[in-house]
């Protein structure tokens, strides 16, 4: 029997049927206080945390943030809790446009928006990301275009890391997914940040106890 023979008569011996997967890597970090350690990751990744006791308060500080925005328009995900009130009788001198329900140009609306709000699925306390995904009523352009993205975050979505939101994750992965730590942020040759070029120039994380 050749080198080649052998090698590749190891390989077929060792390889597993394509219908079995490896369990899913369960991770080892622990962190005391969840909402702590991710409004200390965020803050060092330019993000903003503001903290509230429950969910009305939480509505009142988006209500003090997008009035010291100086916000006229804005976009929002429709989405819990945000689809659990009505937007535009709340701030009733504010033009909103609501993914799903407003008719009218999105892209457009977006790019000229003051801000953009959102809830999240997940919030890693390890890297201070949250975590975003595509669906009815959700657009990663309400997350993208607008200067600013303002994401109203309940600790229960608080997890340890990656690894542990992959491992309890249940169902299909959805079209779009996408991890948010921070602000827009990029350098350039010579290593100078600079942020909100690609993206918002501002995240702010409203995170609320449920």
């Amino acid at each position: 029997m050749s080198a080649r023979d052998e090698i590749l008569n190891k390989l077929r011996s060792r390889s597993r049927q394509p219908d079995t997967h490896p369990p899913a890597w369960r991770s080892r970090r622990h962190f005391d206080d969840l909402a702590e350690r991710f409004a200390e990751s965020l803050g060092k990744s330019k993000g903003e945390v503001i903290r509230a006791g429950s969910l009305d308060e939480a509505f009142e500080q988006l209500d003090q943030t997008l009035l010291a925005l100086g916000a006229r328009c804005v976009v929002a995900n429709d989405e819990p809790p945000l689809s659990q009130i009505d937007l535009a009788a709340r701030w009733p001198g504010m033009q909103w446009h609501i993914v799903g329900r407003t008719p009218g140009d999105l892209r457009g609306f977006c790019a000229t928006a003051d801000a953009g709000v959102s809830s999240v699925v997940a919030a890693l306390a390890e890297t201070g990301s949250v975590v975003v995904t595509s669906g009815p009523g959700k657009s990663r352009l309400a997350t993208l275009l607008p200067p600013v993205h303002i994401a109203l975050v309940p600790e229960s979505c608080l997890t340890a890391d990656l690894y542990t939101f992959t491992a309890a994750r249940q169902g299909p992965p959805p079209a779009m997914q996408t991890l948010i730590s921070g602000p827009s942020k990029t350098a350039d040759i010579e290593q100078t940040m600079a942020v909100g070029v690609h993206g918002p120039k501002r995240f702010i994380v409203i995170l609320y106890r449920d």
